[in-house]
């Protein structure tokens, strides 16, 4: 299989709530990386590929909610693959706090920030 991915997953298993315009679904987050996450298909859920919604999660053991904007980039009959259009600057904090903690390499992961802000030749 080709793997173009260009930031590191991290294995990350939360409750989660995807909202698109005034519906919610419950779903459960399977990994994340800084640019997106991959979660389980919520059941009744029917959006089509590009199309926006919020993601938003209470990391465990805490009260702190990140959110994030996100485009679905592919469906299958068990998971959304969301590829992050948005999201604020606490949310993102935490969100590469996260991950650095999972990889254990800063080095790799603030190439991967960079790479995420900096815009493509």
């Amino acid at each position: 299989m080709d793997d173009r991915r260009k930031f590191s997953r991290i294995l990350f298993a939360a409750s989660a709530h995807l909202a698109q315009t005034e519906q919610t679904w419950r779903t459960k987050i399977l990994d994340l990386s800084l640019n997106g996450a991959l979660v389980e298909l919520p059941e009744g859920y029917t959006g089509q590929l590009n199309t926006i919604l919020t993601l938003a999660f209470v990391l465990p053991d805490s009260d702190i909610e990140l959110q994030m904007e996100a485009a679905i980039v592919h469906k299958t009959h068990e998971h959304l693959g969301l590829k992050c259009t948005h999201i604020d600057l606490d949310s993102i904090t935490h969100l590469r706090r996260i991950i650095e903690l999972n990889m254990g390499d800063a080095e790799l992961l603030d190439r991967e920030l960079t790479s995420l802000i900096t815009p493509a030749p």
